[in-house]
């Protein structure tokens, strides 16, 4: 039991003291850049797969 509270001290220790935790403007800056990401992303794939399905609508079409 006692391993386990000084694994417990040890942990809140680190979360507390020395861990390095981003401000507000790093939080939100990189929250933008993840939303913009995954937004081109999806548009990418929505391109493939428009170009891809119109592809093969083209070739089914022709046989």
């Amino acid at each position: 039991m006692e391993k386990l509270q000084l694994w417990l001290k040890d942990y809140t220790d680190e979360l507390l003291y020395k861990v390095q935790w981003p401000t507000f403007e790093e939080l939100q800056s990189s929250t933008i850049i993840v939303f913009v990401s995954c937004l081109i992303l999806a548009a990418v794939i929505f391109a493939m797969d428009f170009a891809f399905g119109n592809v093969m609508k083209l070739l089914y079409d022709l046989f």
